[in-house]
């Protein structure tokens, strides 16, 4: 073997790191016999064969790229493989962004924690809802405090009783091991505070 090692007769300057796995077959790569050619020098689509479309595309300058394989014929579009990949990037980034974010918040009780205790959880939890989080209330059983379990249960649902007006039971309290779990989201999400 000569050369650079590829047996195709490119060289390694041929690739950007981020070539070795493409998402697209592009070019040499693609082995349908007839594509349907898009572009925006293109004008109207129309069914090619694939010779013909690498010929057009290298008359541009440009590279040819299978945007849809499983259709008959397959979709190639002529476009700068490296600009439609930033604007895929680009485009997925955005979509990133624009994604909301859930926010899940732990509140911790005992089987047998006393009312102040429970006032102050209740407050943190309301304002945890109100900022649109997910509240995550769990009762952890220590030692022998299993035997207790179901003043958790009581507990948990005593808890989403106070809630109902921030808050809808998305999973009733179930145990797991040495701990009760319950899920709570918010009514509204982002909700200002008065």
């Amino acid at each position: 073997m000569a050369g650079n090692g590829f047996r195709d007769g490119r060289s390694r300057n041929d690739f950007t790191p981020r070539d070795r796995d493409l998402a697209h077959q592009i070019n040499d790569a693609i082995r349908a016999r007839e594509v349907r050619l898009v572009g925006d020098n293109i004008g109207e689509s129309r069914v090619v064969s694939l010779q013909e479309a690498l010929r057009v595309a290298e008359s541009m300058e440009m590279d040819l790229v299978l945007i849809a394989p499983d259709a008959v014929p397959p979709v190639c579009r002529v476009v700068d493989y490296q600009k439609f990949l930033y604007q895929q990037r680009k485009h997925q980034r955005e979509q990133k962004a624009n994604a909301q974010k859930i926010v899940v918040t732990e509140i911790r009780f005992g089987p047998n924690t006393d009312d102040h205790d429970y006032d102050f959880k209740l407050k943190h939890a309301v304002n945890f809802l109100q900022e649109g989080a997910k509240v995550k209330a769990q009762v952890y059983f220590k030692g022998r405090s299993i035997v207790f379990k179901d003043q958790g249960e009581m507990l948990l649902l005593r808890l989403a009783k106070d809630l109902e007006a921030y808050a809808r039971v998305e999973q009733l309290p179930q145990l797991d091991g040495k701990r009760m779990t319950m899920f709570l989201s918010p009514i509204k999400a982002g909700k200002k505070r008065d």
